[in-house]
């Protein structure tokens, strides 16, 4: 069966999917993940193939636009701005899509690329399935993870959840009508397609514990949580700068915002040295999309280097709270302190402090050194984050994410 795996975004966005792609590949599948081309070599060392999608994401980051989601200071403006930004750009990529789609047998859909990918699927005549990394179905639960923590009470969250995907199909609703067109389907708003999908139970697999969101009880039949998608990590050696750094005294304290960038780099390194120098702690800050830089002998700045080596060796791990970095970090087994900027980070942010591994959040927005060197003084000097965070980790290690996936390809390869 070849499949193939679209996503679209940033790198948290790609890295996940490229241990699910191993996994299906083991499992006898031609894997095929379709991504922005900046990721070919990640994608490449997972071993499957790969097909480039146009837009370079961290230059849109980068841009005035991007820049100017930091100007929103609540999840709705961002989500709004965002959906606009994203309008401009998902056309630019539909045509890669056909053509990925052409060469494939399944298609397995990121929420980045879920309707659009559901209309290519359908004039294709090709099964298909979402692969989700957050829960975005509504729900009385809790409230959308891209608009903030503060529930609405059950009612009010079940209408957020429908307000939120409303406002996503936006983005795809002019590119999915020319290309119905282009594929010979009959004209369908997006409102009607996505009933469309729920009325069929289209199947979704999300990519994350149910230890750490577990499946709400009012999810449509067809959700499934499958388990975290590890990234497909090589065997690697850290840099000998870093290593020796490392050996040269205490578990250092990491900080990264990952492919998340901030107005202003230079004021940010200066409160986080600040801060983690006040808590006593030597640090590894990674440069990242922000440009993030630390100096001095209590200090090492890094570009990437994979979690998987290095989070376990860390005494807390500070980070934005995206979807990829939070299981990175619950993974390793360490205390967490979350940085959360936007979108869906507050959310995964609020569960690390409900699961009992960090000791509480510090928004970037509200961060200082003062409120930072506090959270970090309390996620290494009180032991009952490292305890709970390495039982969980142990925990985590005992599930198979992979495994769902691969049995869903299965049952679509046999048109079940």
């Amino acid at each position: 069966m070849r499949v193939a795996i679209m996503t679209a975004g940033s790198r948290g966005d790609a890295a996940p999917y490229t241990g699910l792609g191993h996994g299906l590949a083991r499992g006898g599948h031609e894997v095929t993940v379709v991504t922005h081309a900046c990721f070919e070599p990640l994608v490449a060392a997972a071993g499957v193939g790969f097909h480039p999608l146009p837009v370079d994401p961290r230059a849109e980051l980068e841009s005035v636009r991007g820049l100017a989601l930091h100007r929103s200071v609540t999840g709705i403006g961002k989500l709004a701005r965002v959906v606009e930004m994203a309008r401009s750009l998902v056309g630019r990529m539909a045509d890669d899509l056909v053509a990925a789609a052409e060469a494939a047998d399944v298609l397995l859909l990121s929420s980045s690329l879920g309707p659009l990918g559901h209309a290519i699927a359908e004039g294709h005549a090709l099964p298909s399935m979402g692969v989700y990394l957050q829960p975005l179905a509504p729900t009385g639960e809790f409230a959308p993870p891209v608009i903030g923590t503060r529930s609405l009470g059950p009612a009010g969250n079940r209408l957020a959840g429908r307000a939120v995907n409303v406002a996503v199909e936006r983005i795809f609703a002019d590119t999915t009508r020319s290309l119905r067109a282009r594929l010979g389907l009959p004209p369908l708003g997006s409102r009607a397609a996505r009933r469309a999908r729920e009325r069929q139970n289209w199947p979704v697999q999300h990519g994350f514990s149910p230890l750490v969101v577990p499946r709400p009880l009012d999810w449509r039949p067809g959700l499934g949580i499958a388990g975290y998608w590890w990234p497909h990590d090589r065997e690697v050696q850290l840099p000998d700068g870093l290593r020796d750094f490392l050996d040269a005294g205490t578990p250092p304290v990491y900080f990264g915002l990952g492919s998340a960038t901030v107005p202003n780099p230079e004021r940010l390194s200066e409160e986080v040295v600040r801060a983690l120098r006040a808590a006593g702690v030597r640090g590894v800050v990674q440069r990242g999309w922000a440009g993030l830089e630390a100096g001095g002998d209590d200090m090492f700045t890094v570009d990437e280097v994979p979690h998987s080596a290095l989070f376990p060796r860390m005494a807390a791990v500070i980070h934005h709270a995206g979807a990829g970095t939070t299981a990175a970090a619950l993974r390793a087994g360490v205390p967490a302190v979350p940085v959360p900027i936007q979108f869906d980070e507050a959310f995964w942010a609020a569960r690390l402090v409900a699961l009992g591994v960090a000791p509480e959040a510090v928004p970037l927005r509200r961060l200082d050194a003062e409120a930072l060197g506090g959270a970090v003084a309390r996620a290494v000097t009180e032991p009952v984050y490292a305890r709970r965070a390495k039982a969980l980790a142990g925990r985590l290690r005992d599930e198979d994410g992979v495994g769902p996936v691969l049995a869903a390809v299965d049952r679509l390869a046999a048109g079940n």
